[in-house]
């Protein structure tokens, strides 16, 4: 599978072959609808592909190519941090799916988060941003860690400040928004920008969906487990995911974290006590610990707790692996990223503060 290097040319050649590689019917302006396999055409639960409550994440080239190359910057900029060292990829490593593979992100000073850093991986497909959707989009999301003390530990006006110190970010933040002064709302946005090109197309579950025959049945089989026994009805869209808020605990009361309560820090509302954004399940097998709490680094753990707690069911063993084997059907192409070399810090640049 090819990958994306977001660069203007890279982007492009990428166009090329991409095109170049899809049938006509799909160029032509829409999938053609088509039923399960060329084999057959057999349909999955009576539906055409095209009309599957998980969609295939779409790839777009209308991007505003200098706001991201700014945003990339940023989003791998230790100077936005306290101590210098923390960047946006520490706790959403591009390299590791998105995340950093820990129970909670380690912040200033060693500090430890208080929940799981989910994956910034098609981010821009969830409805809000954290656990409990206290950010209505990237770009809000962006400005939190910023001047969380538990994070990078800084401030807007401080981080501002660092920026504004270094010619070059002057003058790219003129380039692309025209004005010499920096704000905190320019910076969230270009890191935003750059976190929306950031989705996993092509994944053999996709490649399925628009007709090519490269899933194994066993994977159709847990694809048709996954909807016949409720995990579509949270687990759906382009995300597979992350387009609704539900609690954890539907059925049977969730005991192994009683303390975080989720949409209920934002709402104060005593029915949203353990409700959480519903997570993408977009390359969950790159992506463990599961869940707010890290409770689990089994992915086939992780479908039965969803299935005792969430649906009161208990699966067969072979019944978790079908559904195993079709969520790992759901891992694309992983965004192709060369790291940025970023501008020397000037004389009137704030040093790094370890304190």
């Amino acid at each position: 599978m090819k990958l994306m290097k977001f660069t203007a040319i890279s982007c492009l050649l990428a166009f090329a072959v991409i095109n170049g590689a899809m049938p006509a019917f799909i160029i032509a302006g829409g999938l053609i609808d088509m039923g399960y396999g060329s084999r057959g055409g057999s349909m999955v639960s009576g539906l055409k592909r095209s009309e599957e409550p998980i969609q295939p994440i779409p790839v777009s080239f209308d991007y505003d190519r200098a706001k991201i190359e700014l945003g990339k910057n940023l989003f791998f900029e230790p100077r936005l941090s306290k101590s210098g060292w923390i960047t946006c990829n520490s706790c959403h490593n591009l390299s590791t799916g998105g995340a950093d593979n820990l129970p909670s992100s380690i912040g200033h000073k060693w500090l430890f988060g208080p929940i799981n850093s989910p994956t910034v991986l098609n981010a821009k497909f969830n409805l809000a941003q954290f656990w409990d959707g206290r950010a209505k989009d990237l770009k809000e999301q962006a400005k939190g860690p910023i001047a969380n003390p538990m994070e990078m530990a800084s401030n807007h006006e401080l981080a501002v400040g660092v920026l504004q110190s270094i010619p070059e970010y002057v003058q790219w933040f003129k380039e692309v928004y025209k004005d010499e002064k920096i704000t905190i709302d320019n910076v969230s946005d270009a890191i935003a920008a750059f976190e929306e090109t950031l989705t996993t197309p092509n994944s053999i579950f996709d490649l399925w969906l628009r007709g090519y025959d490269r899933i194994s049945p066993t994977e159709v089989e847990g694809y048709v487990l996954f909807k016949d026994k409720g995990c579509i009805n949270c687990h759906n869209g382009f995300g597979a995911g992350g387009n609704s808020f539900q609690k954890f605990g539907i059925v049977k009361p969730y005991d192994k974290d009683t303390q975080t309560l989720g949409r209920y820090n934002v709402t104060k509302n005593e029915k949203d006590k353990y409700v959480f954004k519903v997570p993408l399940l977009r390359n969950i097998e790159l992506t463990a610990p599961y869940f707010h709490d890290a409770s689990t680094w089994s992915l086939s753990e992780a479908v039965n707790i969803m299935a005792e707690y969430q649906l009161g069911i208990t699966l067969t063993a072979d019944e978790t692996n079908k559904i195993v084997a079709f969520l790992r059907t759901l891992t694309g192409d992983q965004p192709e990223i060369i790291f940025p070399i970023l501008p020397p810090s000037t004389a009137n640049t704030q040093k790094p503060d370890r304190n």
